[in-house]
């Protein structure tokens, strides 16, 4: 069986508060536990209404206290908008209240625009030093040298897996070059999805963290009693994504019958392009096309995510993919 993982963005819908949302997301993670998910994973993301897990360390160190054995983590920790010392520190600081079971996922994009960047006293030229910070942050999990002038407290010598993030061939690279295991951002970009892989495999070497290649694929999996339910839940997404290109991000909005109502044919398309590495319809289906998305590109692991304006049916249709990926072999 495949191992299967949930990506959340602590989702604030229309008429609800991020209070409410950090208390479903503490609800799914339990779930997600129950129901044999692997990890469960928070991004990085600021000035977004619609999304509450901007304090991404915080709102880890509250899934995982509230739950006892799923991997908690970042999908990612946006590198750039922090300094690699005080991300160490914070995940070696989870990683001693909740030991083997906290990831730190990296991304090299900062999350968000210019004026918020500006904002957090970073800029985007920090993303040109990624290779450098990351190599800088690893080094503060080694075993503390003798008059090392600089160590992470919590940090030094404690085992946090780093993972690497991308949606471009630039951190497949540079994951194969490091030796690090690799997600890739298939839900929203998955154009380079192929070819990152590939790269990413032909080129890994072998490192002390990881001694083969792993690679986690993103997939956007919207489960529901029928097709026609699932399709409806899923214009959800199909409204934020349009919303957020318009330049108008807000929150989460409730699904509509018509969704051909809402968008114009180029948003349409573009919508269809960004998310086209979606599976949704019934338990039958979701078999079907999850099966057919892991044969076509074999990845180690697969990271659902699903942005769903009701919380039971957001529940339910995670359930609905976990009996799912059960039926999905791992690959050999």
């Amino acid at each position: 069986m495949i191992p299967y993982s949930i990506l959340d963005l602590a989702p604030v819908t229309e008429g609800s508060t991020p209070r409410e949302a950090f208390a479903n997301t503490l609800d799914l993670a339990r779930h997600a536990e129950a129901h044999g998910y692997h990890r469960y994973w928070l991004a990085e993301h600021h000035n977004m209404p619609g999304i509450a897990s901007a304090a991404t360390a915080v709102l880890i160190g509250y899934v995982a206290g509230g739950t006892s054995t799923i991997r908690v983590g970042a999908g990612g920790v946006m590198l750039p908008n922090h300094a690699p010392l005080q991300v160490a520190e914070q995940f070696g600081t989870l990683a001693s209240l909740y030991p083997d079971r906290i990831d730190l996922g990296l991304g090299r994009a900062p999350g968000t625009d210019q004026a918020t960047t500006r904002a957090l006293r970073r800029y985007f030229d920090g993303a040109d030093a990624f290779p450098q910070d990351v190599t800088e942050l690893l080094r503060y999990f080694e075993p503390v040298r003798p008059g090392q002038p600089v160590q992470a407290v919590p940090g030094g010598g404690i085992e946090v897996p780093v993972w690497l993030l991308g949606s471009s061939l630039f951190s497949a690279q540079l994951a194969a070059a490091m030796g690090l295991p690799f997600a890739f951002a298939s839900h929203f970009a998955p154009a380079a999805m192929e070819q990152a892989l590939a790269l990413y495999r032909q080129d890994f070497r072998p490192s002390k963290r990881l001694a083969k290649p792993y690679a986690m694929l993103a997939l956007n999996v919207v489960g529901a009693d029928s097709e026609a339910e699932a399709r409806r839940l899923f214009t959800t997404q199909q409204q934020s994504f349009v919303r957020l290109r318009r330049g108008q991000p807000g929150l989460v909005p409730p699904p509509v019958d018509d969704i051909e109502a809402f968008w114009n044919p180029a948003e349409k398309a573009m919508v269809e392009q960004s998310l086209a590495c979606t599976v949704l319809g019934d338990g039958d289906q979701l078999r079907v096309g999850i099966s057919a998305f892991a044969d076509r590109h074999r990845p180690d692991e697969l990271l659902l995510t699903a942005n769903i304006f009701d919380h039971a049916a957001r529940k339910r249709s995670f359930s609905i993919a976990a009996e799912a990926c059960r039926g999905v072999s791992a690959i050999s």
